[in-house]
């Protein structure tokens, strides 16, 4: 994974960094988010993002994110893009998820996927709110999904 704060960082230091930041402020919401998006050229260039963010009265107060991009053979078919990039984001929550159990870190875990009610993932929404669900993690969408629609897709330009 790389950050822009941190530079290159492995998976277990991303969680140590993760676990340090949360600490800081004890009496501070945070909330952990994972999201993916992607972009095709001669290929399809897919960048996962895990974030943490400072929440106080609603209100974000600033956060970090880490990133890596997969370079993959150019998907052409809109519905297999955003259920490849959906699973991408539920694997690496589910790794993050276990990774926080094994060491007594609190947390929640959100997934924010490229789907919204409007335009043409309009379709795809209840599937893959069901399928996020079912996998033990809330599922975040457009508007809202900053990590998948905000920060991922930036990367994936």
């Amino acid at each position: 994974m790389y950050s822009l704060t941190y530079g290159e960082v492995s998976f277990k230091e991303m969680v140590s960094i993760i676990k340090a930041y949360s600490a800081q402020d004890p009496h501070m919401e945070f909330v952990i988010a994972v999201g993916t998006d992607s972009q095709n050229s001669n290929i399809t260039k897919v960048p996962v993002t895990v974030g943490i963010h400072k929440i106080e009265n609603k209100v974000g107060k600033g956060g970090i994110y880490f990133y890596e991009i997969i370079e993959i053979k150019k998907i052409n078919n809109i519905r297999q893009k955003i259920f490849y990039e959906t699973n991408m984001s539920i694997e690496l929550a589910l790794k993050l998820s276990q990774t926080f159990e094994e060491s007594n870190i609190p947390h929640e875990i959100e997934v924010h996927v490229d789907v919204g009610y409007n335009g043409p993932t309009s379709q795809y929404v209840a599937e893959i709110k069901g399928w996020v669900k079912a996998c033990g993690f809330q599922c975040v969408i457009k508007p809202d999904s900053y990590m998948a629609s905000s920060v991922a897709n930036r990367l994936s330009k």
